[in-house]
């Protein structure tokens, strides 16, 4: 095979990878209990009675728990069985369809934020999920996969962004991915996820005009000595881009890129 060849080669193979990632991506976007599911998020510190409206049970913290009581009446169900009596919960990690309490097709959520206790209310029934057309994203161009480096912060840093329900709140940073367009250097804070992997909020010329406010960026782990790849093909919308009730973080300090990005995903369908 020639050159040639195989570099066209290489460009359409790129290109299906991007289509069957777009796919996917949307396919979970669009899931029963994804995030357009999400009809709520209520702070437990609103509601000092225990009752949140439309959301049956008595719902009350206590220390590092909270404690759910519910009748027959209430139709609750826990790890599904039917739940009558007191249960004591603690922050959900896993994955929506497989919380701990329901309510018929709902999943109600047990999320905690710097010591405040949340309960989150996702309905494969919401209006958003039924509105839903698909996402805009911009086709695969290889001019926005980019090679980089990661540069590891000699400690861990927390700084205190707004997010997307006004609050501001600790984002925890680990380091920075540095990387060229055109031969100008940029660089990004990211986080460290546990797995290695890598975490960017960013905005860039785009933001809030032809791309929602703000995108992330999930690098995969670096090598050993640093390389990442940065592939802005794949900058996610936020889960704030597909209902109002996630607290997402803004970009941090030094996260808004003063060049366009028109790569990845730009916005919801119909948004």
């Amino acid at each position: 095979m020639s050159t040639d060849a195989q570099r066209a080669d290489t460009a359409d193979r790129a290109e299906r990878d991007w289509a069957h990632w777009h796919k996917e991506r949307t396919d979970t976007v669009a899931a029963p209990h994804g995030p357009l599911s999400l009809t709520g998020t209520h702070w437990l510190s609103d509601h000092p009675d225990g009752r949140i409206p439309a959301v049956p049970g008595r719902w009350r913290e206590d220390g590092d728990e909270v404690v759910l009581t519910a009748t027959a009446e209430d139709g609750l169900t826990a790890d599904g069985k039917p739940l009558t009596g007191e249960i004591r919960l603690t922050a959900d990690h896993g994955p929506i369809d497989v919380s701990r309490i329901a309510h018929g097709g709902r999943r109600l959520v047990v999320l905690r934020r710097e010591g405040l206790w949340a309960v989150r209310d996702f309905d494969p029934e919401s209006d958003a999920r039924r509105a839903f057309r698909g996402i805009e994203a911009t086709p695969y161009d290889a001019r926005w996969e980019l090679p980089g480096v990661f540069r590891p912060y000699g400690a861990d840093r927390t700084v205190r962004v707004r997010n997307a329900d006004g609050c501001e709140r600790g984002l925890g940073l680990g380091g920075e991915i540095a990387f060229e367009v055109d031969g100008v250097e940029h660089t990004l804070q990211v986080a460290v996820e546990p797995d290695g992997s890598l975490w960017a909020v960013f905005a860039d010329a785009t933001s809030g005009d032809s791309s929602y406010r703000f995108r992330f960026l999930r690098p995969a782990a670096p090598a050993p000595d640093g390389r990442v790849t940065v592939d802005f093909n794949r900058s996610l919308l936020p889960p704030c881009a597909f209902a109002d009730h996630f607290i997402c973080p803004f970009p941090p300090p030094g996260n808004t890129l003063a060049l366009a990005v028109p790569a990845g995903e730009r916005n919801r369908s119909g948004a």
